[in-house]
């Protein structure tokens, strides 16, 4: 049986506003500043390992979860699922932290983060950073995600054949995922087959998730925190059209481009991601103003 628990005693819960449990990993937990990760549509806490890690070592605490649907949280039961969920989920594991976390959001994690910064009050963030994501993005990118995840209904046979098709959906990774690796993404169904730790029923949210964009170009005009983005220079989901529009609607957002890098920004420059990550919460205590966007 594939288990998708690891580290348990690492493991915590926070109850959503409708009683699910979201499964909360805190690394460190003595450490400062708190780092609060939120991960991509379909993706897990797995997905920071090596940044949260890396991170804690350095001596931060280093918060990730997995989204109601994903991974150890719970499901919804009746099948819907609905963003404010998402948002109001959120803002609940934000606000259970000691202080103020910054807030690492990638892709839907993100665009989470940039609505609940600028309309929940007080602000549930000291400072947030965006990993590869814009009010508003390129649909065929998107397309492209939801194509690879509605692509094996039935799921795998073994951890190989996943590994397999993994690797012909991400052709830029030199190393394929291992089994350990995959262990935590998948589950064994009473059917012996292998299928991804989500709830297939989260796809139905897709179709509703353009008519957010202008609730989330006005949340980034009211944007009262420090932000940093970070996007990948071979992205298909974020583009300079995209980029240069934010910067337009909030000047004062932070923006480095990790060249190499495609929407999958941290498995693909993990080392460099992590590195803008670090130097963006020590500028938080740096007296003098924030140096410049893409700038050492």
């Amino acid at each position: 049986m594939v288990s998708p628990v690891e580290n348990p005693d690492r493991l915590s819960s926070v109850l959503a506003a409708d009683g699910l449990k979201l499964a909360v990993e805190t690394v460190h937990p003595a450490g400062t500043p708190t780092l609060l990760f939120a991960h991509g549509f379909g993706q897990t806490r797995g997905a920071w390992t090596a940044t949260v890690a890396a991170l804690a070592a350095q001596g931060c605490r280093c918060v990730s979860f997995d989204q109601r649907g994903h991974g150890d949280s719970g499901r919804n039961r009746d099948g819907g699922y609905h963003i404010e969920q998402f948002a109001d989920d959120l803002v609940r594991v934000a606000r259970a932290q000691p202080q103020p976390p910054v807030l690492v959001g990638a892709s839907m994690g993100g665009l989470l983060g940039l609505a609940t910064a600028a309309e929940a009050s007080p602000p549930p963030y000291r400072a947030l950073v965006l990993v590869d994501i814009t009010p508003r993005w390129e649909a065929e990118g998107v397309a492209r995600i939801v194509t690879f995840m509605k692509a094996y209904p039935d799921g795998f046979s073994d951890l190989a054949e996943a590994a397999e098709r993994i690797a012909e959906y991400l052709p830029q990774r030199r190393e394929r995922k291992s089994g350990e690796q995959l262990r935590p993404l998948l589950r064994e169904g009473a059917d012996g087959r292998l299928r991804w730790h989500w709830d297939p029923m989260l796809l139905d949210m897709v179709r509703e998730s353009e008519r957010h964009q202008p609730r989330l170009l006005a949340a980034a005009a009211n944007i009262d925190v420090p932000v940093l983005l970070l996007s990948g220079g071979r992205s298909d989901v974020v583009s300079r059209a995209t980029v240069e529009e934010f910067l337009q609607v909030a000047p004062a957002v932070q923006h480095v481009e990790l060249p190499h890098a495609t929407h999958m920004v941290a498995g693909d420059a993990n080392d460099a991601f992590t590195g803008e990550i670090a130097r963006f919460v020590q500028s938080l205590d740096q007296p003098v103003a924030r140096r410049a966007a893409g700038n050492p």
